[in-house]
């Protein structure tokens, strides 16, 4: 019996050094934190939503393998999103509500504001952030390093070019170069694909990483799939763009290559925590900071059927965000979640599951939303707040259970329809071992079978004989992906709009923009039947609720851009420029004054070269004949001499050479 335990212990060891690839396991017991954020990828732009246009069978094996929050809810736009999932509030209790940080606009998150990467510091993480900012860099304070991040690899702005990581100002003609290690601007960059730098630098991270010290908390946000900048929108590698000759659409078709690049690099990242023994004790979370802008400012062509609306808008193509996330700490998983949740709740999640007291967190709108995720106990969540935007085109939108409110609208409600490609013409089939034998699909799949053999050798020494081990039949938390549940999922996850505006005579139109509009988004998910005028009461009670959010509100942060942002004034480069400003003003210079004193000094310099110069010929021509006489001698000369007699600076010798000349 002791011979048998002994051999048990043995094999053990001899299968966790397999495991690990002869890594150590981490000694601490807080699980690393993977975040990766698509910008600006629709809600039909995953495969396991139902299209086959585009597959993504990296995402999609994960969120298989995981779970698919098919109710995850985020605001409309890239810097209020950002801002919620950092600090666990909504953007109308950050001053973030109204649009977004644009490229020459001197403001940002408060500094008063805690950032998830401050609060895992303090639980021992080393945090680190790659690819987009978009939170303010006016200022070196309130850029990534300097609000919790050990480590920043990417830009600050809210897009660049994929190759050259210039940014051409949205609505003002300012161009310049966006990339940056740290706090230094990278020129090695250039001529890179921003995707797969991003990705490189995450695998490096990872691979440079000692679990042994320290938990790791990585933050992955994507370019992609946003455009570039309007010059040149579409970027992708050749390759990669030839893989979708189905699609018709030549901008969508380079979209579509550009989700394929992101989707890799999803793939790169989990086998590389596979490979440094870190994957059986991390959370993997991929979501979108937004629905895809299917038309107008920064369109990329992305898709959000069959859901209403765009980004920016308050309909769900724009709200309803993309997210699924996986853990083997998680204890039920392979399963689709419609319970709510939004981007807010994911910072009490990390920081309970890190073993933080969430009431240390302050006032903020998150809840800890993880034993819902692990076990789908019923969601603490019953509410959450789309958005209330008092400027410009004011709206505001809420979320109670099944029920949404809207009032008002964006842009004149020209993006208040449906729009966005099906990716179901049948011209593709959806092909289920492709994500089964993707990079991610095989990793899990790796990873799975081991932890399965390891539990039957821990059954074996418990005394559960190799025979009824071998049948097979015993239960098991890890459960293997097979076609069937992939298909099964899938089904479970694609949104079908049911019922139509036409079915229902006795609905009433939807004008938010006059008056408050109603959806029941659970039997109506793709905001078709205005129920309004049929549920007073409901309609009442949302209302009452969004004016004890209005209560609460804080004045918008915005501020109008600042010409002297522009790149031009700083070798062409995207800088902190009030820090620039301020040590200039010190020297009692402004970017335009040292244009000009540039210019002066130049000429300055040409000038005195000359007199030099003039001097010199003149020293050595009198040098070499010293009976030449100068038969006259400015006026002006002779004052400045007889001064510098009077106040006794004269030289002797000077002076007797002088009075020797016949002209004194």
């Amino acid at each position: 019996m002791i011979n048998r335990a002994v051999l048990i212990f043995v094999l053990m060891s001899a299968m966790l050094k397999v495991e690990g690839n002869s890594h150590h396991q981490p000694a601490s017991t807080k699980p690393h934190i993977v975040v990766i954020l698509a910008d600006d990828l629709g809600w039909n732009d995953v495969s396991f939503h139902g299209s086959d246009q585009i597959p993504t069978p990296n995402i999609d094996a994960l969120a298989y393998n995981g779970v698919i929050l098919n109710s995850h809810y985020v605001p409309a736009l890239c810097t209020p999103s950002r801002a919620s999932l950092m600090t666990g509030k909504y953007p109308i209790h950050t001053g973030m509500q109204h649009l977004v940080i644009l490229e020459a606009e001197p403001w940002g998150l408060s500094l008063q504001e805690q950032l998830m990467p401050q609060y895992l510091k303090k639980q021992g993480y080393s945090t680190h952030a790659l690819g987009k900012w978009h939170l303010g860099f006016f200022r070196k304070e309130y850029t990534p390093t300097y609000r919790g991040f050990d480590s920043h690899f990417g830009y600050y702005q809210g897009f660049q070019d994929y190759y050259d990581h210039s940014v051409k100002a949205t609505f003002a003609p300012y161009d310049g170069y966006d990339m940056r290690r740290n706090n230094t601007v990278d020129w090695s960059a250039q001529g890179k694909y921003s995707t797969d730098l991003f990705t490189e630098e995450a695998v490096r991270i990872i691979d440079n990483h000692q679990s042994d010290q320290s938990s790791l908390f990585m933050y992955v946000a994507h370019l992609a799939p946003h455009t570039g900048n309007r010059r040149d929108p579409f970027q992708a590698p050749d390759e990669e763009i030839a893989k979708f000759a189905h699609i018709q659409d030549p901008e969508r078709r380079v979209y579509a290559a550009m989700v394929s690049k992101l989707d890799e690099s999803v793939g790169k990242i989990v086998a590389a925590l596979r490979a440094k023994g870190m994957l059986d004790n991390s959370v993997i979370l991929f979501m979108s900071d937004n629905g895809a802008p299917t038309f107008g400012i920064h369109s990329n062509r992305g898709s959000n059927y069959p859901l209403r609306g765009i980004k920016e808008t308050p309909w769900e193509g724009a709200v309803r965000g993309v997210a699924a996330v996986w853990s083997p700490l998680m204890k039920n998983t392979q399963r689709v979640s419609n319970q709510l949740m939004h981007i807010v709740d994911w910072l009490p999640t990390f920081y309970a599951m890190t073993g933080g007291v969430v009431q240390d967190l302050g006032e903020i709108d998150g809840v800890n939303m993880w034993p819902m995720i692990s076990e789908d106990v019923p969601s603490p969540r019953t509410e959450l707040l789309h958005n209330i935007d008092d400027i410009g085109d004011v709206y505001a939108a809420l979320r109670r259970g099944d029920w949404k409110y809207i009032k008002g609208r964006v842009h004149k409600g020209v993006a208040d329809a449906w729009y966005g490609e099906t990716g179901r013409d049948g011209s593709i089939r959806y092909d289920a071992k492709a994500v089964m034998t993707s990079l991610v699909g095989s990793t899990l799949a790796g990873f799975i079978t081991k932890k399965q053999i390891m539990e039957r050798i821990a059954k074996q020494g418990d005394g559960h004989s190799f025979s009824a081990s071998a049948s097979g039949k015993e239960t098991s938390k890890w459960k293997l992906l097979q076609e069937e549940t992939v298909l099964r999922l899938r089904g479970d996850a694609e949104i079908i709009c049911g019922v139509s505006n036409k079915t229902n005579s006795n609905q009433s139109a939807c004008e938010p923009h006059k008056a408050p509009c109603l959806f029941n988004i659970r039997d109506d998910p793709c905001e078709q039947i205005n129920l309004a005028r049929d549920r007073p009461l409901v309609l009442l009670s949302l209302e009452e609720s969004l004016a004890s959010y209005r209560r609460t509100v804080v004045e918008a942060r915005n501020i109008p851009s600042d010409p002297e942002a522009d790149p031009s004034l700083w070798n062409n480069t995207w800088v902190n420029w009030h820090d620039e400003l301020d040590m200039l003003t010190d020297l009692d210079m402004t970017p335009e004054s040292t244009k000009q004193q540039r210019l002066l000094f130049l000429m300055f310099t040409i000038v005195t070269s000359v007199v030099v110069i003039l001097s010199l010929v003149m020293f050595l021509v009198r040098s070499v004949s010293p009976s030449i006489k100068i038969t006259s001698f400015p006026s002006d000369a002779i004052n400045v001499i007889n001064v510098f007699k009077i106040s006794g600076y004269t030289n002797t010798a000077n002076d007797e050479k002088l009075d020797s000349q016949q002209e004194y």
